[in-house]
């Protein structure tokens, strides 16, 4: 066994570092104090072979490690060499240490190694944290495709649209897997009906509030004949607050509700009846666009006040062009200066789209939206609907 000199020892110990000197054949001919103390092992019990029997339990590993280690002797022209093994205390604790060699001398490799045992278990730890996490991340995912599946088979598609208004676009875009953003389309003898609703927040919560909506405006439509824009609206706001506060008559209220437009065309005079609870809505006639001004209420909370619903009624011209749409695509962060392209650019967007074919429009507005947003996250659910008469 080859012995290293008392001054080299000397100067080894005063590292105070994990320090291994290894000979050509594999075997420890030196192992510092510190790497004595944390092994819990006297020095005899860690020089030559007993290196590999008293500080591992897999005597495989070991036998892989003590082969590289012979190796790097062929290999002399690189001159340090790192890797990071388990070690094993005489507690039967592990320690990972991470070595780094270098060449001492022509028949001898010193090992100078970092106890990174606390950072191997923090990354264990962390790694076992990310796991769950992305478990329970596939989970949810798996459960919001099956809510949007849900949501969709209550949602009318443009199919069903045309039946009703044969000239209209649906450009529909949630921000997430489901969406606080829907519509609903209907007709009887007299009229036909556009309702547009954006439910307070996205998501999950948006598109909960979305299947509540569509459950009341479904039955205030079908059960209530009403023939006014400003009733339906007053309709689904009671019903609405009803709903959501049934079971808080001491316990509060629930401050969650909807902006709203309706629209009801007569079938034979093609009056148009409109009105909205803090959503407006555009009409855009010989490329000029008129502003149909909603209420400033929302539907289905404020109730301390008394809301009113105003209801504008206009004869329709032929290619006029009718928009409804949530405040999601005006909110819409982009551009060079990542600012809100806002409602005066928003109209804008309509007035150029109205020249276009209807079929073609839902195709303008996604183009321009990815144009606006880019790289930035969508912000808000959005809908856009158009009519052409």
């Amino acid at each position: 066994m080859l012995l290293l000199e008392s001054v080299e020892t000397q100067v080894l110990e005063k590292l105070n570092a994990l320090v291994v000197v290894i000979n050509k054949y594999g075997n420890p001919v030196y192992v510092s104090q510190s790497a004595c103390n944390l092994l819990g092992q006297p020095q005899a019990n860690l020089l030559g072979n007993n290196w590999w029997i008293n500080s591992r339990i897999d005597n495989e590993a070991s036998f892989d490690i003590k082969s590289k280690i012979t190796k790097l002797f062929e290999h002399q022209q690189i001159s340090s060499y790192e890797f990071t093994h388990e070690l094993n205390t005489i507690n039967g604790l592990s320690k990972w240490i991470k070595w780094k060699f270098s060449y001492f001398n022509s028949e001898s490799i010193i090992a100078i190694g970092e106890d990174i045992t606390e950072r191997k278990l923090n990354e264990e730890r962390l790694e076992k944290i990310n796991k769950t996490l992305a478990e329970k991340n596939n989970a949810i995912i798996d459960s919001l495709k099956y809510a949007k599946r849900v949501q969709t088979s209550i949602l009318q598609d443009l199919e069903f649209a045309k039946t009703i208004f044969n000239n209209c676009f649906i450009y529909y875009k949630p921000k997430d897997i489901v969406s606080g953003d829907f519509y609903y389309f209907h007709h009887d003898n007299e009229f036909k009906y556009l309702i547009n609703i954006d439910c307070t927040g996205h998501g999950v919560p948006g598109a909960l509030m979305s299947i509540i909506a569509n459950s009341i405006i479904r039955e205030v439509l079908t059960s209530t004949k009403l023939k006014s824009a400003s009733a339906i609206l007053y309709a689904i706001d009671e019903s609405l607050f009803k709903f959501l506060n049934k079971n808080y008559h001491n316990n509060g209220q629930i401050y969650d509700g909807m902006d709203v437009s309706v629209i009801m065309v007569n079938k034979k005079s093609n009056r148009l009846h409109y009105a909205g609870a803090n959503q407006n809505a555009y009409l855009v006639r010989n490329n000029e666009v008129i502003t149909l001004k909603a209420s400033r209420y929302p539907i289905g909370y404020i109730n301390d006040i008394e809301k009113v619903f105003y209801e504008q009624i206009l004869i329709l011209n032929t290619n006029d062009v009718l928009y409804l749409s949530s405040d999601g695509f005006a909110d819409q962060f982009g551009g060079e200066n990542g600012k809100k392209l806002n409602k005066r650019n928003f109209i804008e967007l309509l007035k150029t789209a109205s020249m276009l074919n209807i079929n073609e429009q839902a195709a303008y507005f996604d183009y321009h939206l990815n144009n606006w947003k880019q790289q930035l996250e969508q912000t808000d659910d959005i809908v856009v609907i158009g009519l052409k008469f």
